[in-house]
């Protein structure tokens, strides 16, 4: 049974630190929110591809953006930009980047249950 719990994403329970950017993530029992923010100059390519050594990103993530603007391209070539007050669900197998000058910012409700 589920219980009232209450906790805040500026006491993170963990913080992903990565060329570029960070996620700080909460967990409430199953449910793992992560507050991703990346960097004017990020690329997922760039910043993170060496970390896990895969060739794209093979997580899915759905999130509603907070600011800045990230820019997403699929293995398939499929491509699509999001900003402030979109909710996306980007399939595993992507590229993304950062778009200006701002930080691209947002919620990740199933990307980093890991």
């Amino acid at each position: 049974m589920a219980k009232l719990q209450k906790k805040s994403i500026n006491q993170p329970d963990e913080t992903r630190k990565f060329p570029n950017g960070k996620v700080d993530l909460v967990k409430l029992d199953e449910t793992t929110f992560g507050v991703a923010t990346f960097e004017p100059g990020w690329k997922w390519s760039t910043d993170v591809k060496p970390l896990v050594k895969t060739d794209s990103c093979q997580v899915l993530h759905t999130i509603y953006h907070l600011s800045g603007r990230l820019h997403v391209k699929m293995d398939d070539g499929t491509e699509a930009e999001f900003g402030s007050g979109d909710i996306s669900v980007i399939p595993a197998g992507h590229d993304a980047w950062t778009v200006g000058d701002e930080p691209a910012v947002g919620l990740d409700i199933t990307g980093y249950a890991h």
